[in-house]
């Protein structure tokens, strides 16, 4: 028998998930993300990369609507560009933040977008910005975000400290990260990371055959 779609099935919206993370350090940031993208029980995408470039110490992770936060992005990363041009210098971390809390409060009832931001500069050094659902903007030592979130937070709470080195806060992304996959049927893939200190920024990818608790 053929089965027929009804307007009620092509309006019903889709479950996405992912797990997102950033973590300041004593000197700069680690951002890190799993490289699945989900829609329902459905795979599209397993090597998403999640860390968006807003500028060369500022970065960006997205959970929610792969379409409302690659809109965004661009949109900020625009803004950010123009504003750096017209500053002559780099732009404040909370800058980007507060650029998206105006986007994602005006538009708080059409948006299904978690943000967080992280990055370095040379006026506050380190920072993370977490920007869940709704369009509040909070500075805090470390965020997460995403589905696979909900998985982690005592793992989280129990092994961050302050003033981390680069490999103590790596190692914690990593685990983290893989112990939400673990558990998370919307997060999978590989890990993702990228340091961002006063230098530059460094990309690393961890593959799905070196990823602890998989």
């Amino acid at each position: 028998m053929e089965s027929k779609l009804n307007q009620a099935d092509w309006d019903k919206p889709e479950t996405t998930g992912t797990t997102i993370m950033a973590i300041s350090y004593d000197g700069g940031v680690v951002v890190a993300a799993d490289s699945r993208t989900s829609s329902g029980s459905y795979i599209p995408d397993r090597t998403t990369d999640k860390l968006d470039y807003l500028t060369d110490r500022i970065f960006c992770l997205r959970s929610g609507s792969a379409a409302d936060t690659q809109t965004i992005c661009h949109y900020v990363r625009h803004y950010l560009g123009m504003h750096s041009i017209e500053l002559g210098k780099t732009p404040y971390v909370k800058t980007a933040a507060n650029l998206f809390r105006q986007i994602l409060y005006n538009n708080k009832d059409a948006l299904l977008a978690g943000i967080i931001i992280a990055g370095w500069d040379p006026y506050e050094g380190a920072q993370v910005f977490s920007l869940p659902l709704g369009g509040s903007c909070t500075r805090v030592p470390y965020a997460i975000g995403g589905s696979g979130s909900g998985f982690i937070y005592g793992y989280c709470d129990a092994n961050f400290k302050e003033k981390m080195t680069f490999e103590e806060a790596r190692t914690f992304a990593i685990n983290a990260i893989s112990l939400a996959m673990s558990r998370d049927g919307s997060s999978g893939g590989c890990v993702r990371l990228v340091n961002i200190n006063k230098d530059a920024f460094k990309r690393e990818f961890v593959p799905y055959t070196q990823v602890p608790f998989k």
